[in-house]
């Protein structure tokens, strides 16, 4: 397969002024849906069943926070027992009518809201909770807690749950990561391992150790050489799970060749000797054939123009992006530092019509996730159809993670600068491809199309 430029793009920035009104309209529902939340908590909580640990609360957190929230894992204390939810309650109930944990902030109530590995609390969960703690936090039955999970090794992969054990894992070269000191940028190559050309079916790139995870800011990979073709590989920042790349494409896997690592150090207090990162890639069969090539890119704003946040400022930037053949996009990731506190995606179509496709109104450095859209509601564009890609930025002392509002931002590399680009899994199809793909999602019985 030849790989080709598939679309253009060009930018533009907006300042202070409008972006107060645009954060106040993306944002402000935020502040309402909590609220409505906790409005509704309160009434549905009394009159009902009694809420205890054991039968209501114990599954949710297996379901939802005790993959981080164990010994050992990412999690700064544990959620294990009835002991540690009722310490540390008051927190929790706030975390999660907040929507900041489970850390997956994108919105609930605008765009496509069906995503692969959606770790979002539901509202009834939610609710759950704050029944629990308002009536006093009753332990219950203990035979009505559900036996405990037998969690795995927090530094494996996640997919393999799925997909079984990867068909090959690519590590970088060690890199000694001070516990102090400037970010640091570690870029070797290896040989891949792969010996014969393959269409990837999944990747997920993982620190090699839980403090390893700590101080890896991001972790890029390349294909270089070999026979096939070389090309982007992967994308990884904190938070994020993997990719998977749907039936039908290929994201391809050249023979013979090298993976190049970009991996973004950042020094935060913890002394990590030997840090490497691994990228797990499971294959689709051999035989396995697609004439639709599937590639990871960067979209945004960056690389054509730079911009500069002012000391108490804010700013808006937004990309606009086409495409030269017909496409669905796969996965959307904004990506940002600091000064970043929203991003969306939406769809400009021919017509004049927008789509919202997605927003994160609460963004968080902490967390870099790829939303994986289902299959079945992937959006779909042809070629007159535009992407808009906006991110907004604030530099005042109202944003808890700036480390320092009297400073100018500008883009650049280090934890300290920002950027304003888009990590986009795009397929790239024809007219046949992408009139297949709307028949045959119109033919699905239409209870399965809500």
């Amino acid at each position: 397969m030849q790989q080709v430029s598939i679309y253009r793009w060009t930018a533009r920035i907006v300042t202070s002024g409008v972006l107060a009104m645009l954060v106040t309209l993306g944002m402000g529902h935020t502040g309402a849906l909590v609220a409505q939340q906790n409005v509704q908590f309160a009434s549905s909580s009394s009159g009902d069943a009694e809420v205890t640990f054991t039968a209501d609360v114990a599954p949710i957190l297996q379901k939802n926070c005790q993959l981080c929230h164990q010994e050992g894992s990412l999690g700064p204390m544990p959620l294990m027992t009835y002991q540690d939810a009722r310490r540390w309650s008051s927190r929790m109930v706030n975390m999660v009518v907040q929507r900041e944990m489970p850390p997956y902030q994108y919105d609930t109530d605008t765009g496509i809201q069906d995503l692969k590995y959606d770790p979002r609390m539901s509202e009834e969960e939610i609710e759950t909770i704050v029944a629990w703690v308002e009536s006093g936090m009753v332990e219950g039955d203990p035979a009505l807690l559900p036996p405990p999970v037998e969690w795995g090794d927090p530094t494996e992969f996640t997919l393999a749950e799925r997909f079984g054990p990867p068909d090959v894992v690519v590590k970088s070269d060690p890199y000694d990561v001070p516990e102090i000191g400037q970010d640091r940028w570690w870029q070797p190559s290896v040989d891949s391992g792969i010996n014969e050309v393959r269409c990837i079916r999944a990747i997920e790139t993982r620190a090699v150790s839980v403090d390893g995870r700590a101080v890896t800011h991001h972790a890029n990979t390349t294909f270089r050489g070999g026979d096939g073709g070389g090309g982007r590989l992967s994308e990884y920042a904190l938070g994020k799970v993997g990719e998977i790349i749907p039936e039908g494409a290929c994201r391809t896997a050249p023979a013979n060749g090298q993976v190049s690592f970009d991996i973004h150090y950042w020094p935060n207090g913890i002394q990590v000797d030997d840090a490497q990162v691994k990228v797990g890639i499971w294959f689709y069969p051999a035989d396995y054939e697609s004439k639709y090539r599937q590639s990871l890119s960067l979209y945004g704003l960056q690389g054509g123009r730079g911009f500069d946040i002012a000391p108490h400022g804010t700013l808006m930037t937004q990309g606009f992006h086409n495409f030269r053949t017909p496409v669905r996009i796969d996965s959307w990731q904004p990506h940002g530092h600091t000064r970043l506190v929203a991003a969306s995606i939406q769809i400009l179509r021919e017509n004049g019509r927008t789509e919202m496709v997605g927003m994160v109104s609460n963004w968080s450095a902490l967390w870099h996730h790829s939303h994986m859209f289902e299959d079945d509601v992937a959006p779909l564009l042809d070629v007159g159809d535009k992407l808009i890609l906006t991110s907004w930025y604030d530099n005042t002392e109202n944003n808890r993670y700036n480390p320092d509002p009297d400073q100018w931002v500008s883009i650049g590399d280090r934890t300290a600068d920002e950027m304003s680009h888009n990590w986009i899994a795009v397929t790239s199809l024809d007219e046949e491809g992408i009139e297949q793909i709307r028949a045959d999602r119109q033919a699905r019985p239409v209870l399965d199309r809500d």
